[in-house]
């Protein structure tokens, strides 16, 4: 055994005719000698085919190295989904630098801290956040030096800098040989978890990683060189979940857009024969609940990829109806986005619609760039029995998990402890190995001793006729510990609706100590990517 193994050993070692480090950037090098004439991004009127955007991207990095930027160097970027941010997925990188993506819904002094905690380099910014941007750079205790996104699409707005994104471009040359990363485990990209408490973490991508995700991304949905991605999910979360890579790898038209508005995704769609597009299930609720008269048709097929909260079944419905196919994904910011996939199974096709809905909204199983998914208990470790009914954690591991959080040894360690990423989410396994999360450990209500499933009642709740929106969370009880919350947002137009019209549908459908025993009206909170925030309800809920 010990020859074989030295033989199989002994000169037989990497050298850089059969090893390369695996980054991303080459799928924007292999597209751009493949289809150089294709168009690679549309935004607005504009059409940039993949020759130019490569050269664009090129031009970006050579005159960042101009002004300084190299290896392990941090650039931020504060913008919506406009090309810039697009093309700085493949410049920063590309010097071995590290991206930072950040929300620009963030509040100032959020921003400072990312921008001192990221140790940023320099600033790239969008003139629409101006005034949030200049805040954050008064909170900073040195100069970073700042360019300004002006993008025709958002005419005026606030000038910080000495140069335009574009004036920075003409800087560099179109040709500039891009050094890589020395090694795929290098730094790459850095995004900031939003978190309810404290400081946010930093979540650090590697470029193995990166380059793998983009490939199961394109693998599971079936991205072509055909494909017409539209970016209705922002740039800085997950950084696209990593179709900003993705959709390059497949060869396929990146459709920027600025601002969610249902009226122009389904106007996008219909002019620019969109194929894929993904979002927060906030996201295919507003397209769902959009006026009539916005709702344009079209005779090919649209796949849409939802993730964050679990999308209830009667969304997914009504979303089938209008003509998209849709596939949840589950994931987090520390997996590179998209980690399991609720894989279509034949025999689903022969279900009714609903029944099709309710098997579409589990997580389902690994992505095919993850190692390992599996529900266990949290303290043993040990998998829980793919019974549809014993809960446990989350946990995964593999090459699309991040590196670990910057500068939290503390947080890393308790992230990846026993050899796993632990998620915190809750969820049973189900005899065909689908995963199907309950909640979150922080949002399951124990009522009596009885665990309740906040999820559960939620879909309870959006099959209500006039529930536009629906959230619930833990409310203190002097007898029962805890009892469920309801927080509800009416469709436009609704009947008038009571909270005993909410609590008498959800007891004709639940058992009944899992019907809610106070229901709020009103608009939810929501962060940037469109997750409802629950901690600010819980807030509410102590004080009713």
């Amino acid at each position: 055994m010990n020859a074989e193994v030295s033989a199989f050993s002994s000169g037989l070692d990497r050298n850089p005719a059969n090893y390369v480090p695996l980054t991303p950037i080459q799928f924007l090098e292999r597209t751009a000698l493949a289809f150089p004439e294709r168009i690679a991004v549309r935004h607005g009127e504009t059409a940039t085919t993949y020759r130019e955007f490569e050269a664009r991207c090129r031009r970006l990095a050579s005159s960042l190295a101009l002004k300084g930027i190299g290896r392990g160097d941090t650039v931020a970027v504060i913008a919506p989904n406009v090309p810039a941010l697009l093309e700085a997925h493949y410049a920063v990188p590309a010097l071995g630098a590290v991206l930072n993506a950040l929300n620009y819904r963030l509040d100032a002094a959020t921003i400072a801290f990312c921008l001192e905690h990221g140790q940023a380099k320099m600033l790239i910014a969008d003139t629409e956040f101006a005034p949030v941007v200049k805040a954050a750079l008064a909170k900073q205790s040195g100069e970073l030096p700042v360019v300004d996104i002006d993008d025709p699409l958002w005419p005026g707005g606030e000038r910080l800098g000495l140069l335009s994104y574009e004036e920075l471009l003409a800087e560099g040359d179109p040709g500039y040989r891009w050094p890589g990363p020395l090694d795929e485990w290098d730094s790459m990209c850095l995004l900031y978890t939003s978190g309810t408490t404290g400081d946010p973490k930093g979540v650090v991508y590697h470029h193995r990683g990166a380059y793998l995700n983009a490939l199961g991304n394109a693998l599971a949905l079936r991205l072509a060189p055909d494909s017409v991605y539209l970016w209705t999910l922002p740039m800085f979360h997950c950084s696209g979940w990593t179709y900003t890579w993705a959709v390059t790898a497949a060869g396929g038209t990146h459709v920027c857009l600025r601002r969610i508005d249902p009226a122009q995704i389904f106007k996008t769609i219909h002019d620019f024969r969109v194929t894929h597009l993904c979002g927060a299930p906030i996201v295919l609720n507003m397209l769902v609940n959009a006026p009539d008269k916005d709702k344009l048709t079209w005779s090919h097929a649209v796949d849409v990829a939802t993730g964050g909260a679990a999308p209830p079944s009667a969304v997914i419905e009504a979303m089938e109806r209008m003509g998209f196919r849709v596939t949840h994904l589950y994931g987090l910011t520390e997996t590179y986005g998209p980690a399991t996939i609720c894989a279509w199974q034949d025999d689903w096709d022969a279900l009714s619609l609903q029944d099709r809905a309710r098997r579409m909204a589990r997580q389902g199983v690994p992505m095919p760039t993850l190692a390992q998914a599996m529900v266990a208990d949290p303290t043993t470790h040990a998998p829980v029995p793919q019974d549809g009914e014993t809960m446990g954690e989350v946990m995964l591991r593999g090459n699309t998990v991040m590196k670990g959080y910057l500068k939290n040894a503390v947080a890393t360690l308790g992230a990846f402890r026993h050899g796993w990423y632990h998620t915190g989410d809750l969820a049973v396994w189900h005899s065909d190995n689908y995963i199907e999360i309950k909640d979150r450990s922080k949002d399951i209500i124990i009522s009596g001793g009885e665990n309740i499933s906040s999820l559960e009642i939620e879909e309870c709740l959006y099959r209500h006729p006039q529930v536009m929106e629906a959230a619930v969370v833990a409310r203190p009880d002097p007898k029962w510990g805890e009892t469920p919350c309801a927080f509800v947002s009416l469709k436009p137009g609704a009947k008038k609706t009571t909270d005993e019209d909410i609590i008498d549908w959800c007891r004709e459908r639940l058992a009944r100590f899992k019907v809610p025993r106070s229901v709020v009206f009103g608009p939810l909170p929501k962060t940037s990517t469109g997750k409802i925030q629950k901690y600010l309800l819980r807030e509410k809920a102590r004080v009713l």
